[in-house]
């Protein structure tokens, strides 16, 4: 059974950090590619970061670069997104999504920014 797993939500004071993991598990092939999204309230989810899980190669949204890093530990099929300087804009949903033929996506986990 395919499963994807966000985890390390939570609420954080603006300016603090955050380290978000997924896990993909019950695959067939591995994922070549696993990214973040995030949904914030009355928005449409969009692409935060996103990295090959072969070589390594990473994308970023604008609004992030700089102030996130996204790894991977390619052995255990998961995904880590660092979020630094964070900003009350941050605040939303974020979504892990594992890319094999089809995208599998994870249920979100909630980060918040606030004072």
């Amino acid at each position: 059974q395919v499963q994807v797993v966000e985890s390390g939500g939570g609420l954080v004071q603006p300016g603090g950090s955050l380290t978000l993991t997924c896990t993909a598990s019950g695959f067939v092939m591995s994922p070549y590619a696993m990214s973040w999204f995030r949904q914030a309230p009355t928005k449409l989810r969009e692409l935060v970061a996103s990295i090959r899980m072969d070589h390594g190669t990473a994308v970023y949204d604008d609004a992030v670069k700089g102030r996130f890093f996204i790894s991977k530990d390619s052995g255990k099929n998961t995904i880590y997104l660092q979020m630094n300087f964070l900003k009350f804009e941050d605040t939303a949903v974020y979504y892990c999504m594992a890319e094999t033929t089809v995208p599998y996506w994870g249920q979100g986990i909630q980060v918040t920014v606030s004072s």
